[in-house]
């Protein structure tokens, strides 16, 4: 089911989610100090393309630096992400097919919005650590 549902994920919103992720990430790590807030949207990006089978947990080792870096993201790229997200979502719920695609781009809005102190782990495996 998971493989049915990525297939029709990638090719509805999926895709499109990863080429702006991708935007963001390229544009993000043109500045050393970007290049942490452009490996976070690459790795968000590759989520967006595959999200089902993959869950979001919290990070127990996160501290002060990732409130910081969730902060500025906001800033920066996480609250067009985010956007992005919330009119691909509703897009998607217009249609019966669409409805889990949509609740899927919701779940994702969180991990857009602060990506920092989150870590994208296989759903068999939600509360192992890397």
């Amino acid at each position: 089911m998971k493989t049915i549902l990525n297939v029709i994920w990638l090719v509805l919103s999926g895709f499109w989610l990863f080429l702006g992720y991708l935007a963001a990430g390229v544009l993000l790590c043109i500045t050393i100090i970007g290049i942490p807030f452009g490996i976070a949207a690459f790795r968000i990006g590759v989520y967006a393309l595959w999200p089902f089978g993959h869950t979001v947990v919290d990070r127990r080792d996160a501290g002060g630096a990732s409130l910081v870096g969730n902060v500025l993201w906001v800033i920066l790229a996480g609250w067009w992400l985010a956007l992005g997200h919330v009119f691909t979502g509703i897009a998607l719920c217009v249609t019966i097919i669409g409805i889990p695609l949509g609740f899927a781009n919701f779940k994702m809005i969180p991990v857009s919005l602060m990506p920092f102190g989150k870590e994208i782990v296989p759903t068999d495996q939600p509360f192992a650590t890397r």
